[in-house]
């Protein structure tokens, strides 16, 4: 069994450990499916920062606890909630938006591989969450979907940037419009998740993908990170511009010398990240 160091994330609504260089950070509110309150999302905000700061983690995994991954806000909690009423529009724009940048701005902004271990439902802003991290492994029973319109909401947290990219235009506007739910089969055919595995492998086979990235070349995947990023809103000569600072980065690393030699010597390179 791997070692563990147990994080403190200053919530119970909110479980992190290290394994092997990845941070397995758990949504813990299994009763309401991993909704996420503010303090929920307050901690993972603040988490998120922390493991894309220290060098001994190189990969993060999230998922839920429970049977679900995360069912988006708190619904229930939106209609017990009196103090956004004494705010005017901006001030609650500006509180979203922050809240926004603080864990989803967050996550995407990380350099270091994510993935998402999704157990069961991922729905709004839950669903954001999964599609902001670089890979997505769900179990065959997970369900997805967007949610908004059956609570008459427009969306939030990136979910219609993310979408547009994934799955392109049309079918973003099928998933925001109609909110239908999406079973694990349908969504790796769609392209919202990577792969769908059998409900009793996807921890043993999500954080065994996170491992290897984890083993893998860290400030690579960070250069890597930034080039597919460019590359969205880019032409192909600005993107090749782009690659090619890049490349001459990871040309200059420690990792990249390791490379080359364990390729000489015919050995798996032992990486260090850096």
């Amino acid at each position: 069994m791997s070692h563990r160091v147990q994080i403190d994330t200053g919530t119970q609504e909110l479980l992190a450990e290290i394994r092997e260089q990845v941070a397995v950070i758990t949504l813990n509110r299994p009763v309401v499916r991993n909704a996420l309150s503010s303090r929920l999302s307050g901690a993972l905000g603040k988490l998120i920062n922390r493991c894309g700061e220290d060098p001994q983690i190189r990969a993060i995994l999230i998922t839920g606890a429970g049977t679900a991954f995360c069912a988006g806000g708190d619904v229930n909690g939106m209609s017990q909630t009196s103090t956004a009423a004494e705010l005017t529009f901006d001030q609650r724009v500006s509180d979203l938006r922050h809240n926004q940048r603080a864990v989803w701005g967050a996550l995407a902004g990380v350099r270091k591989p994510t993935v998402a271990a999704i157990p069961g439902a991922a729905a709004g802003a839950g669903l954001a969450l999964a599609l902001a991290c670089d890979i997505r492994v769900a179990a065959q029973s997970a369900i997805l979907i967007t949610a908004y319109a059956r609570v008459g909401l427009s969306g939030d947290c990136g979910i219609t940037w993310l979408l547009t990219r994934l799955v392109g235009v049309s079918r973003a506007r099928e998933l925001m419009f109609l909110s239908e739910r999406v079973d694990a089969g349908r969504a790796e055919s769609l392209g919202l998740v990577n792969q769908s595995v059998p409900d009793a492998e996807l921890q043993e086979r999500a954080f065994a993908l996170a491992a290897g990235l984890a083993r893998g070349p860290t400030f690579a995947f960070g250069c890597i990170k930034n080039n597919l990023d460019h590359a969205v809103n880019a032409d192909f000569l600005e993107s090749m511009d782009y690659e090619a600072e890049n490349l001459i980065r990871t040309e200059l690393s420690l990792d990249h010398r390791e490379g080359v030699r364990a390729f000489a010597e015919k050995r798996n390179p032992a990486f260090k990240g850096q």
